[in-house]
């Protein structure tokens, strides 16, 4: 079986879809590897360190498909790569599935299965397969960091002959995978953080971290998890109590970070133009949701805007990128552990089992049609897992 790993042509993507230690560990499995020319490069993965694994450099992306049959990828292939495919190759990216119905049908046209990995079961199981955890968890990580930089002051407490410099105030918007993340950093760099979510189960997550639980409505927030530990979309009342709690924290606050997101929806908006105004000069918001529509009013895809009261939004795009070869890494990982199981041990060769909860999770084209109900105007039927397949609750939260 060959492997095709490509390298990314969106702007703002920095990552590639497996580290040079993935790729060894591919070759080890029985695959044939080929990695386009320079698709690591912006990862500091050089053509050299793929070689040593046992790749071989393809000089094209379509060099690299021809004789592919699986690829790849960080972000899913667009209608230029798709000519190159060979038809029935599996492609392995986070494909958008749940927003991006044209693109899926695109590489349905072109005869090409799609593994949508962000839409992995949330069980056990999969824990090592998930690119949005992997992935949430870095931008969590870098959201601080970017909070960071743009803020005018220390983090921690200093006690200093000239005097004492009070710790920052530190506020995560949304506990999944990013905030608890993003509560830890915060936590190391010295701030003083609260946090809050509308699982009431987080409130120990939280709390373990260092961190200040702030409740909005305990009775409302008891059923606000669905079995897979994704938020579901509250009641508009939720909201209006939401708004009126924090809009009292928030005045204090001199960090924000929200991660807030929907899958499959527009982000909620959490933090309004009066709130973003109540806050002191040189406080800071990072808006990790901001791809999705963001949290934050006044928020501005890949800009960081200073308002008239002097605060600033931070709406960085691909924020996982922005730590390029750690989440490639991760990435391949994630990919590598999907494919592992699906490989018979003695004749090398890839075996999948397509009534897999995995795959039936995750598959979205095959044979030519969109498979999956959740994908955007798709007619699709809803295809049930079997009883002894159904998702378990889990730990993990969304990103």
């Amino acid at each position: 079986m060959n492997i095709a790993i490509l390298k990314e042509r969106r702007a703002d993507e920095q990552r590639v879809a497996a580290a040079p230690e993935t790729v060894g560990k591919l070759i080890g499995l029985g695959f044939s590897v080929a990695v386009e020319k320079g698709a690591g490069e912006t990862a500091a993965f050089p053509d050299s360190a793929y070689k040593i694994a046992g790749a071989t450099i393809a000089a094209s992306a379509s060099a690299a498909v021809k004789s592919a049959d699986i690829v790849l990828k960080v972000q899913g292939p667009d209608k230029a790569e798709l000519k190159n495919f060979k038809k029935g190759a599996i492609v392995m990216a986070h494909l958008g599935a749940l927003s991006d119905g044209k693109g899926i049908a695109a590489i349905a046209q072109a005869g090409v299965t799609g593994l949508a990995m962000e839409l992995m079961p949330r069980i056990t199981r999969a824990q090592g397969m998930d690119i949005l955890s992997s992935q949430s968890n870095l931008a969590g990580y870098k959201s601080v960091l970017d909070a960071a930089s743009e803020f005018c002051r220390a983090f921690p407490m200093m006690m200093t002959a000239a005097g004492t410099v009070a710790p920052a105030r530190a506020f995560i918007m949304g506990v999944g995978v990013a905030g608890l993340q993003a509560i830890a950093t915060a936590k190391r760099l010295g701030a003083v953080v609260t946090a809050t979510d509308v699982r009431p189960a987080t409130k120990e997550q939280v709390e373990s971290l260092g961190g200040k639980f702030l409740e909005v409505d305990p009775d409302m927030e008891r059923d606000a998890q669905t079995e897979g530990g994704y938020a579901k979309e509250m009641p508009p009342e939720y909201f209006e109590k939401q708004k009126a709690v924090v809009a009292e924290h928030i005045k204090k606050q001199d960090i924000v970070i929200t991660t807030a997101l929907i899958p499959g929806r527009q982000a909620p908006t959490l933090v309004t133009k009066e709130m973003v105004e109540s806050m002191q000069p040189g406080a800071v918001i990072v808006d990790l949701a901001v791809e999705a529509g963001g949290n934050v009013v006044g928020a501005k895809l890949g800009e960081v805007v200073t308002t008239a009261n002097g605060v600033k939004i931070v709406g960085h795009t691909n924020v996982p990128g922005r730590l390029a070869q750690d989440a490639s890494t991760l990435f391949g990982r994630n990919l590598l552990n999907f494919l592992t199981p699906f490989v018979d041990k003695e004749s090398k060769t890839l075996v999948i089992d397509w009534e897999d909860e995995l795959v039936i999770g995750t598959l979205v084209t095959k044979d030519g049609k969109v498979v999956n109900s959740r994908v955007p105007g798709t007619t699709a039927p809803k295809k049930a897992l079997a009883k002894k397949e159904q998702p378990k609750k889990s730990a993990k939260k969304e990103a």
